[in-house]
């Protein structure tokens, strides 16, 4: 298949940085599966396709490099890279601890408010998922998370924290149509929330702790699954 009728249909915002925009617009293409492991990335067709020179093209693949999401081999191509299982493991552990220290905060008395915002999400979800939309059910589901870091007062750490998750959100997109996962979605937001809003600390812990791990028990299954993804 073309790397073009990959890549969709895309509209360069001109009062926006140009490297970012590729970059997003790739590692969303890479984290969703559209670009699959061990699709090359030519220089010269990303050129052509975002109508843009050499250096923001170059730039952004250097970014998905770093998050290792891509491998580069200079001088000859860049293809899209299996799933990096330590960056995962790395990204849940930075995940979880920040996470835990939010709920903690944010349960620190009765926050029905909170609660009500957050349900507002898993409404969403419900809906996108009824639908058959697992795109709009993820959307929805980093909007979730999103709206915790901003009300504990530290929304830049979110953008740390999805800097360093490609690899984990991978691994959560193959796991989402599996063993119900979507609906364990569901229930272990539901859980964040209520506890937030009842003020009760232990509880939302519990809830985080259940919610982030059940990806990575799952690795045998998904390295069934998908061999050409988890090694």
């Amino acid at each position: 298949m073309q790397l073009d009728s990959l890549l969709g249909t895309f509209k360069l915002d001109r009062s926006r940085n140009a490297t970012i925009q590729v970059y997003e617009r790739l590692r969303e293409l890479i984290v969703s599966s559209v670009l699959e492991p061990g699709t090359i990335l030519q220089r010269s067709q990303l050129v052509e396709y975002f109508t843009l020179s050499q250096t923001p093209i170059r730039d952004a693949l250097t970014r998905l490099d770093d998050e290792r999401l891509v491998e580069i081999f200079p001088q000859h191509q860049t293809r899209v890279r299996g799933i990096d299982l330590d960056s995962a493991r790395q990204a849940h552990f930075a995940r979880l601890s920040i996470e835990l220290e939010i709920v903690h905060t944010l349960a620190a008395k009765p926050n029905k408010e909170m609660e009500k915002a957050l349900l507002v999400f898993t409404g969403q979800q419900r809906v996108c998922l009824k639908a058959g939309d697992l795109e709009g059910f993820n959307a929805a589901d980093q909007a979730f998370h999103k709206k915790m870091y901003a009300e504990a007062g530290v929304p830049d750490l979110w953008a740390a924290v999805r800097n360093l998750s490609g690899n984990l959100d991978r691994l959560r997109r193959l796991h989402l149509p599996l063993n119900n996962k979507a609906n364990s979605i569901l229930t272990q937001h539901n859980d964040i929330a209520k506890a937030i809003g009842a003020g009760d600390r232990a509880a939302a812990q519990d809830a985080v702790r259940a919610h982030l791990s059940g990806t990575l028990s799952q690795l045998e299954l998904l390295r069934d699954k998908f061999p050409s993804y988890v090694q």
